[in-house]
């Protein structure tokens, strides 16, 4: 630099106020040098408010909104929800660089508020670090809870449990009644977990499975209004509304049933089987490599009933709910299961292998409507995801609603069309049914029901077993009406398990009785 230049740059920095303005300036005109070099650089973000951040631009359907948002502002924002910031993901492509590109680096879970008032903090298994703990329970869903064997060892009981919903089912066709179909189904998938996990039932004993469902409601509802409380930052800290104080009641309730049922299979020596009966023998095990606490095995039945009651309920609620309302579908669905089955005896598991139809049906019901609308991952380290620079520890979103929502991927994508799943048809596929997906194997982004990777859903088997069956017997042996000239709300509602916004009541009408 000349003498000229040096004497200018004094001047210029000699005053505090117009030198600040040049650093900013420069540093700004740096910044936009190494964006258009191709250098990493911070992810968009929507204009914001002060304070509030970008709260003002969510709706009451939180994935819906954070779709509307990426299609305005591209597949990977960055939004400040009050004083938590977060990353949203809203194609394939980008949920591939995160979940399998960056696997390991994002193969963590962020912890919300209500992580504060959690009895079993550093128990829990859904959101415990990537370690040895993680690894531990991990392996043991895979290999014993939720493994292929045990989920077919207990068969006969989700046959018993349909059973019994379609024997009181029967009755309420014989006397013309309506029947709350969201409230049925979720009896129905709580006692069959209850009956894996733990050997009892609300039929069985009604004070430990309905306290359970009860219990496992609660949390859910104060769960998510604790972790909204993160808006407020170091406020949040302060319990202001009292969630805080509530969840620490409920998981005390809960803790307390667990315990009593801990000790019922103690004391006789249960070898059932069952979930709970696995979890004793490690935790009495001295060679087991893991020494498990009982507030470990408390916390994994808690994310049992988290993550499976009123998901698999769900699911099983909006394939009725789109069947209904789609007539041509009931049709073809139950030619298939009178072709396969016959019409003398009950739809079963085995059969589902066999109906191509119904697994269609199903697979469509969750791309449409998936029970976890979001995946939840955290990055460990600072990485650079499609062109941009993500900073460690920063929470994100995968928008699976969204994703598998994506007009770039689906052809016709808000339209029911359980075809498109289906080998030997174009209708309603992928790019226009130019491609073939072999879904269900984790190998395409674009359909993303159970999560992916060392995070993905590890008990996405059973909750498809469920499911599948649940339907084909219900359209097996009910036709199902609303009230004259109605169909079935498809609104959505806002609950975490993105469900019907409306009870799912209507009227079966017996068409098959295997009783």
């Amino acid at each position: 630099m000349d003498a000229a230049g040096t004497t200018l740059l004094y001047y210029i920095f000699s005053s505090s106020s117009l030198g600040f303005l040049i650093l900013i300036l420069l540093f700004k005109s740096l910044s936009i040098l190494r964006t258009k070099n191709g250098s990493v650089r911070p992810p968009p973000t929507p204009p914001s408010l002060p304070i509030i951040g970008h709260l003002h631009l969510v709706g009451s359907v939180i994935p819906k909104s954070f779709q509307a948002l990426a299609r305005k502002y591209g597949p990977l924002i960055q939004l400040r929800l009050g004083a938590s910031t977060c990353l949203v993901v809203s194609n394939a492509q980008v949920a591939k660089e995160v979940m399998k590109t960056h696997d390991l680096n994002f193969c963590y879970r962020p912890q919300f508020g209500s992580s504060e008032y959690f009895l079993y903090k550093g128990s829990a298994f859904i959101t415990a670090p990537y370690g040895p703990y993680w690894r531990f329970m991990k392996k043991l869903c895979v290999t014993q809870l939720l493994s292929s064997t045990q989920v077919g060892r207990f068969v006969h009981i989700r046959e018993q449990e349909i059973t019994k919903l379609l024997k009181s089912l029967v009755v309420c066709s014989s006397e013309g009644r309506d029947t709350d179909l969201s409230f049925e189904l979720t009896a129905l998938t709580n006692n069959i977990l209850c009956r894996m996990a733990m050997s009892t039932s609300c039929f069985d004993n009604v004070n430990d499975a309905d306290a359970i469902l009860g219990l496992v409601r609660e949390f859910l509802h104060l769960g998510a209004k604790l972790s909204m409380g993160e808006v407020l930052g170091p406020l949040g800290k302060f319990d202001l509304f009292g969630y805080g104080k509530k969840l620490v009641r409920v998981v005390g309730k809960f803790d307390q049933v667990l315990e009593h049922i801990l000790e019922e299979h103690e004391e006789n020596n249960s070898e059932t089987g069952d979930m709970m009966d696995i979890l004793l023998q490690v935790y009495k095990d001295p060679n087991a490599e893991m020494k498990l606490t009982r507030n470990d095995i408390k916390a994994f039945f808690l994310d049992i009933f988290l993550a499976g009651t009123d998901t698999s309920s769900t699911a099983s609620q909006w394939a009725m709910a789109e069947i209904t309302n789609n007539p041509g579908v009931s049709r073809k669905l139950r030619a298939e299961i009178d072709a396969v089955v016959g019409t003398s005896r009950l739809v079963t598991e085995s059969d589902v292998p066999n109906l191509r139809y119904l697994q269609a049906v199903v697979k469509e019901v969750l791309r449409l409507h998936p029970t976890a609308p979001f995946a939840l991952r955290e990055s460990a380290e600072d990485c650079t995801i499609n062109g941009y620079e993500i900073k460690g520890h920063t929470r994100t979103l995968i928008n699976v609603y969204a994703i598998m929502r994506d007009p770039q991927a689906w052809t016709n994508p808000e339209e029911f069309i359980p075809e498109r799943f289906l080998k030997d048809t174009d209708t309603g596929g992928i790019n226009g049914g130019t491609e073939r997906m072999n879904i269900m194997t984790g190998g395409d982004f674009r359909y993303l029901p159970f999560g992916y990777g060392r995070r993905g859903c590890p008990g996405s088997s059973l909750a498809l077993s469920v499911i599948q069956v649940t339907v084909a017997s219900l359209i097996q042996c009910f036709e199902w009406k609303m009230k004259e000239g109605e169909k079935v709300s498809m609104e959505e509602g806002s609950s975490f398990s993105a469900g019907l916004a409306k009870p799912l009541v209507c009227y079966p009408v017996t068409r098959f009785n295997p009783f």
